[in-house]
């Protein structure tokens, strides 16, 4: 069963005095969002800061959306119609449905950063909507490699076109993603093309690696390679967003790297959880067989921590985590192998490691905003992504 994590961020931010002030301003604010607002479920999830968060990625969708399916209807043939599946927007054989294009997070992060830094949230749209393509890339590519059989609450469209239909809808999205911002007019367009590319590089060297990973002894992969992969499998888009909307705002080259790492930071902390879900996660609520990371064997964080941790439960993980199983294993055997992470401590090492994350983030965000409301947005969505965790 689901069990409900919730961030909590009490470390203070170092660095000069007037940082500290600014950390603490907007640490005050994630507080304040923690606190249940009114109708809020006994869990959080629906205070202030979920509801902020909420109205953003609605308002993304909506100005997102026209841009993201014009891309996706430009391609030929069997190309869109696997894109267009792959988003909700149509059944396997080709009809309307009225399913949704996921949350829309990144592309929300360039939007909010741009606001954030003054500048003009619709003149970075193209750049929203090029994020949010490459982010599509990358699932179909991952659906793919990982054999994962539904995403959002669907067949996996690899399950339903093949193969080799999913991985060129991936790579022509990722070719639509560059083909908008190459003919974007806005002077911040070629350096946000640049940027994209080298974070598609970056992510496809963290997926390399989790591939690896996955075919490595348990007793050969330490937490601090594990900790890379997760960067730059999760961490570089989500700083590619939030750097992406500091250039469409013209901001500073310190700006953007600050805005690149507080993203990257909030991207790590949101694979904490992310990988805290992926093995103790409701199915119906993530839309994923449940155990499926540990079926495969995949190093997720919470499991290396646990094989790294010593002491009789990680020498019973190790055991148990040794080369990729059938897929096809019991429940109480994948049961077996979660209890042994959540006892040599993978799960609290995991949500404790996401507190730090979002403390680090919140610290880069006080460097690169200098108008203190105007962090609001992108603190919102950072809160969202580690509460939600996918």
């Amino acid at each position: 069963m689901t069990q409900t994590t919730e961030t909590r961020v009490s470390a203070e931010p170092t660095g000069p005095d007037a940082a500290d002030r600014e950390g603490d301003r907007i640490q005050r604010g994630a507080d304040r969002d923690r606190e249940p607002g009114p109708g809020a479920r006994a869990d959080g999830h629906d205070g202030y800061g979920t509801q902020e968060a909420t109205a953003i990625l609605a308002r993304t969708r909506a100005a997102v959306d026209p841009e993201l399916r014009r891309s996706v209807e430009a391609l030929p043939g069997t190309l869109r119609r696997v894109a267009l599946y792959h988003f909700g927007w149509e059944h396997a054989d080709g009809t309307p449905a009225a399913g949704h294009a996921g949350k829309a997070v990144r592309p929300a992060l360039v939007l909010a950063a741009a606001r954030a830094l003054g500048g003009q949230p619709d003149r970075a749209v193209r750049a929203a909507t090029a994020v949010e393509l490459t982010h599509n890339f990358t699932l179909l590519h991952d659906d793919v490699m990982d054999r994962d059989a539904t995403r959002r609450h669907r067949p996996t469209a690899w399950t339903v076109f093949g193969d080799a239909d999913a991985i060129l809808a991936g790579d022509a999205l990722q070719a639509q993603a560059q083909r908008l911002l190459a003919e974007d007019r806005h002077p911040a367009g070629p350096a946000a093309a640049a940027r994209l590319a080298a974070c598609v590089v970056e992510l496809c060297a963290g997926q390399s690696t989790d591939v690896a990973l996955e075919r490595r002894d348990p007793a050969e992969v330490t937490l601090k390679e594990t900790l890379a992969m997760a960067e730059a499998k999760t961490g570089a888009l989500l700083g590619c967003a939030c750097a992406l909307g500091g250039l469409y705002a013209g901001a500073g080259e310190a700006e953007v790297a600050a805005l690149d790492a507080f993203g990257r930071a909030a991207g790590l902390a949101f694979q904490l959880i992310d990988d805290v879900i992926g093995i103790w996660g409701d199915p119906a609520r993530t839309g994923k067989p449940a155990g499926a990371d540990l079926a495969v064997r995949k190093k997720s964080l919470p499991v290396v921590a646990a094989l790294v941790a010593g002491g009789p439960a990680a020498a019973e993980l190790t055991e148990l985590y040794g080369p990729p199983g059938t897929g096809k294993e019991s429940d109480t055997e994948l049961a077996a192998m979660a209890q042994a992470v959540e006892r040599a401590g993978g799960r609290d090492w995991a949500q404790t490691q996401a507190a730090d994350q979002m403390s680090r983030a919140v610290h880069q965000l006080s460097q690169a905003v200098p108008v203190p409301a105007a962090a609001d947005g992108l603190l919102a969505l950072a809160e969202f992504v580690t509460r939600r965790g996918h």
